[in-house]
């Protein structure tokens, strides 16, 4: 899998000092008291449940911030299959390194493997259609980098990533602009004035405003919101091929495979990264 844009080395080692800078502070003083500096040891990732690997590459990037000199003898991938008792990895350096990376690696694999794993379930939901499951916005603050990287590990696509790379006119957008042709208008005149090409995505609620979508013309994709699955199937109809097709709002497990089976090209679920029990992993000496 080809990185997307935003996994650069620079955003990734912002991410990681940031993260260690909140953890340790002014120092690990429960490891720095209690562990010789000479001191070497070794730990393996222990996965304690069930679901999809993920975070695994990011963890060899938190140990050599930490310490360059840790050594990882990977022994799974991410994005694979995982069960309780599975040894992901095996770190092996100074004890006092292994023991102060040891959380922010969790933390981020935890999350990272729960998003993979809800993704790839609700993916293969959606099997035998064209739909492609789609992620949001709806992410944690400071942590947007390794849920939008767990979502592709899971088998997802990535929605834009924030507010800078796509403009998606929403139903507040399209309230306060007046309408779907002023909000859309405007819209074009400010990238052209900007010298900016972004895609345009534009929200729609009923029949009414997808027709005036299509009448517009000029965008990316229609997204169709909160529409019973009927409904979807009218909407499709409609642009009939014109545009690509986006489903969202309130869409859950329960419901994806009949939303998939309408015909739309792309379902987006906010509950990807907002809504996930995090997988358990233990880093443990042995």
């Amino acid at each position: 899998m080809q990185n997307p844009s935003y996994l650069t080395p620079e955003a990734l080692t912002t991410f990681i000092r940031t993260a260690l800078a909140e953890d340790i502070g002014d120092g690990d003083h429960s490891t720095l008291a209690a562990i010789p500096a000479y001191a070497r040891n070794r730990a393996h990732l222990l996965v304690k449940g069930e679901g999809i690997l993920a975070g695994v590459e990011l963890a060899h990037l938190i140990f050599r911030e930490v310490d360059a000199d840790l050594q990882v003898e990977q022994r799974l991938n991410d994005g694979q299959e995982v069960k309780h008792g599975d040894i992901a990895f095996i770190v092996e350096g100074r004890s006092q390194s292994i023991l102060t990376a040891e959380r922010l690696v969790l933390n981020c694999m935890q999350r990272m493997s729960a998003i993979a794993t809800k993704t790839a379930y609700l993916t293969s939901l959606m099997a035998g259609t064209k739909a492609k499951l789609l992620d949001t916005r709806k992410t944690t603050p400071n942590f947007r980098i390794c849920e939008k990287w767990a979502v592709l590990i899971g088998g997802g696509v990535n929605h834009r990533y924030g507010l800078f790379d796509g403009i998606i006119l929403k139903d507040n957008h399209v309230d306060y602009a007046g309408g779907i042709r002023q909000a859309v208008e405007a819209t074009k005149a400010y990238l052209a004035r900007t010298n900016r090409q972004l895609p345009i995505v534009v929200e729609t609620r009923t029949l009414a405003e997808v027709q005036q979508v299509i009448e517009i013309g000029g965008i990316e994709r229609i997204m169709l919101d909160n529409m019973p699955p009927a409904k979807l199937r009218e909407a499709v109809d409609l642009i009939a091929g014109r545009f690509p097709t986006e489903a969202s709002g309130g869409i859950t497990e329960d419901t994806i495979a009949e939303v998939a089976q309408t015909g739309v090209d792309f379902i987006s679920v906010g509950a990807l990264t907002h809504s996930v029990k995090s997988l358990d992993l233990s880093l443990k000496a042995f």
